[in-house]
């Protein structure tokens, strides 16, 4: 655990999910592969264009509506759409298979193994003080045994622009109530969570449990307030413990 500035009482905590709180890696690449599989078996077509073209076909729908790289789902369920269409399906057919394949991909999205240090660490700190799940992602904390931890879930896309971008931490503050220097953002993400944080004015913490060196990111920059490299690292903020 390091300390790179002082850091003033902390009366919340805001959190991150995907990599700071569970491993998201191995969900996401199963779910890529599963949607693949789907779609190839309930519209064949889709196998007409490569990776590549789909993927090319995302970045396109980005550029043309900047917006939809703040809300995954969407994004995805148009790149679905889209992609349909472009190969023969008519609109209420490519819209409703697009629909159909997000309803599973939410269902893979959310097979996510929560450790129990996190349940423990989460418990304790939500005993102190509220706790806010503020996320880039479209998971559901409630889905993955998370959500009686948080006073507020706020999703990219529902709730606003992506981090960095200040919007959800706004919300988040104003929720709260507090300076924002007594907020402690807890993410893994030297971009979108620790600048963001530090841009929104809050303390920000950096959980790397992966033995990076913040000297040689070249995602770093912006200082954290914290360095960690657990969790549990967060309960030193609680004093009794």
């Amino acid at each position: 655990m390091r300390f790179y500035r002082n850091i003033p009482t902390i009366k919340a905590m805001t959190f991150d999910l995907d990599d700071t709180l569970y491993d998201n890696h191995p969900v996401i690449v199963g779910l890529e592969q599963k949607t693949t599989q789907w779609m190839h078996t309930h519209h064949p077509i889709s196998q007409q264009m490569s990776p590549s073209q789909w993927r090319a076909l995302k970045l396109q729908l980005a550029k043309q509506t900047p917006f939809l790289q703040s809300d995954v789902s969407e994004w995805r369920f148009q790149q679905i759409r889209q992609g349909l269409i472009h190969l023969g399906y008519d609109d209420p057919n490519a819209s409703q298979a697009a629909k159909d394949a997000m309803d599973q991909v939410l269902i893979w999205r959310h097979q996510i193994d929560v450790p129990d240090l996190i349940h423990q660490v989460m418990s304790k700190l939500k005993a102190h003080m509220p706790l806010i799940a503020i996320t880039n992602g479209n998971v559901n904390p409630d889905k993955i045994g998370l959500g009686d931890y948080f006073d507020l879930v706020l999703n990219a896309g529902p709730d606003g622009w992506a981090k960095p971008h200040g919007e959800m931490f706004e919300t988040a503050l104003a929720h709260l109530g507090l300076p924002a220097k007594q907020v402690l953002h807890v993410g893994d993400n030297l971009i979108s969570d620790v600048a963001g944080a530090k841009y929104a004015g809050m303390s920000a913490c950096w959980i790397n449990d992966f033995s990076k060196s913040l000297f040689t990111e070249n995602e770093a920059k912006v200082l954290p307030d914290v360095e960690i490299t657990s969790v549990g690292d967060l309960l030193c903020f609680l004093g009794d413990e």
